[in-house]
């Protein structure tokens, strides 16, 4: 008898087991050509037969080889339970089937001795979400008589931008009774409340962002939405920075300062200015983490954008250089500003954390009048590579945090100066139209999402362990890989039309919940609109409590 290797991997210590049904099997090999992970493989078994053949008990046997498909258990090539398999069997044969008994975390380190690296949104099972425990309670009716959401026009429009006062608008009063400008404003730019977060060029494959990159250019030019999204960290190609479509694109920098050389040399040859640009400190998935991309998603276009060799592409967790949120302003804000010209709004996106109303308030108060946006990110969005631990148990959720933030600008009279963006596993129901409301009543300006941009175009990820494996490179549906193989699985008009559906729905949607409460416009701190049946929530959060 062979000896039991107690230590020795197998597909019970994984968190995704095969189910295989060799009778129903054709041996069609679509299952294992499909499988990205090489989780599974054609292997050949041994078989014995017992079997007599005379009028009297004699029996014999016989061996025969059987080709089977068999689960792989090794750390590199282990189920992630896309279901690629069970999508192209033809007689439902095989299958993954999730293992609650899966010894995974434990093993992966003691095995690799290396920190468990993954993408996609923390694994940790929480309770329900604080946004899902409000409702919209406040319906305008005799008292104040709400609108009718198919025929009202309704003004769906946040700023990018720093918003002066009326006292410090650079106007006055000319003899005639005109008005006389007699300076300058900061630039504003008006769009929809919902952008695309950022998401870059290499943490997605070239098919997806050329994806995102049409459906904004449709439901602007023919929607008439003025959507935008924003590059990530890691540059754009040359040919979108010379095309009039960069006034739909959010340029980000970040401590990687990835592709700006590109972008810097293409300054002349732009023939539009960007809506605008972000620095980004923080990420809400991995606060205090930098940027991630691994080797394996570094393709040769990759390389050339960021004028980087082949190798993990590692961001600073912070800016080098930076110490105080004053130097912040005063180098990166007056330099991303002077660059354009002073045309182009720059805003700043930080992770959720305890210090963010510490940051906002000293931004609040910037002397230049340069701080278009204060973008806020929460721990339940997602990200495309992180260490695990990171991912799960470092960050703040958003709601609290957004609402400290307005209400401290609501203290000083200087609500709305410098606008309000939140995010953090919003439209993790699939209802972003409801998070972005309740976020706009909580005082938001407006709202950007990643992870469910994704998920619309057919990512099929979440946060039960199922996928996540976008640090691999080997994404089962072409969304966050580099392979050509794997790239081609992804219809980027497909995925183009299925985010411009969303958009259109979801625009039918805020006007739904705006009409009752009587608003025509954003509902920005209308916190008298929300309800909680968690008296926690209402006491944190300053709205009311019902029972």
């Amino acid at each position: 008898m062979e000896t039991v290797k107690v230590q020795d991997l197998t597909a019970n210590d994984l968190p995704w087991k095969i189910r295989y049904d060799a009778s129903r099997c054709t041996l069609c090999g679509s299952c294992v050509a499909t499988c990205s992970f090489r989780a599974i493989e054609a292997k050949v078994e041994r078989r014995r037969m017992v079997f007599s053949e005379g009028d009297f008990p004699d029996p014999q046997q016989r061996f025969s080889a059987v080709p089977v498909i068999r689960q792989v258990s090794t750390l590199v090539s282990h189920c992630r339970g896309c279901g690629g398999c069970e999508k192209v069997c033809p007689n439902d044969a095989i299958g993954p089937i999730r293992n609650i008994d899966n010894r995974l975390p434990i093993v992966t380190r003691c095995l690799s001795g290396d920190s468990i690296k993954r993408g996609g949104r923390k694994n940790l099972e929480s309770t329900v979400r604080t946004l899902d425990k409000m409702r919209v309670g406040r319906i305008s009716q005799m008292t104040d008589p709400s609108l009718d959401a198919q025929r009202h026009t309704f003004d769906l429009l946040a700023p990018f931008g720093r918003i002066l006062p009326a006292g410090k608008l650079p106007f006055h009063l000319g003899a005639n009774g005109e008005l006389v400008n007699d300076g300058q404003a900061p630039p504003v730019r008006w769009i929809y409340p919902v952008v695309i977060g950022d998401m870059s060029i290499g943490a997605l494959s070239w098919r997806m962002w050329e994806a995102v990159a049409m459906a904004v250019a449709y439901l602007n030019e023919e929607c008439g939405m003025p959507v935008r999204m924003c590059s990530g960290e890691g540059g754009v190609p040359v040919r979108l920075l010379k095309s009039k479509y960069l006034k739909y694109m959010i340029l980000q920098i970040a401590s990687g300062h990835f592709g700006w050389n590109r972008i810097a040399n293409t300054l002349p040859h732009m023939v539009e200015d960007p809506c605008g640009i972000i620095i980004k400190i923080g990420q809400g998935a991995k606060p205090g983490d930098g940027g991630l991309l691994m080797a394996q998603k570094v393709a040769d276009h990759i390389m050339a954008i960021r004028g980087v060799p082949k190798a993990d592409l590692l961001s600073p967790p912070n800016h080098q250089g930076l110490y105080s949120i004053e130097e912040s302003v005063q180098k990166m804000f007056l330099s991303m500003n002077a660059a354009f010209k002073f045309r182009v709004p720059v805003a700043i996106k930080v992770a959720a954390s305890s210090t963010s109303v510490s940051v906002f308030n000293n931004l609040v108060r910037d002397p230049y009048n340069i701080v278009g946006g204060f973008f806020l990110d929460g721990v339940d969005g997602g990200t495309g590579a992180a260490h695990e631990v990171s991912l799960d148990h470092t960050g703040h959720p958003i709601v609290s945090k957004l609402r400290d933030c307005y209400l401290a600008a609501v203290t000083q009279g200087r609500q709305e100066q410098i606008p309000l963006w939140a995010a953090g596993g919003l439209g993790r129901t699939g209802d972003l139209a409801a998070d972005a409301f309740k976020m706009m009543c909580l005082g938001a300006n407006g709202v950007f999402a990643g992870k469910l941009i994704l998920q619309m175009a057919g990512c099929i990820g979440n946060e039960m362990g199922r996928c996540n494996a976008c640090n691999t490179g080997l994404c089962p549906v072409g969304i966050t890989t580099q392979n050509p193989t794997l790239v081609r699985r992804l219809d980027p008009e497909k995925a183009a039309q299925n985010i411009v559906n969303y958009y259109l729905a979801m625009d039918q949607e805020l006007k739904k919940l705006m009409a009752p409460i009587g608003n025509s416009s954003l509902p920005i701190g209308r916190s008298d609109a929300l309800i909680t049946t968690d008296r926690a929530v209402a006491e944190r959060l300053k709205i009311q409590y019902v029972c």
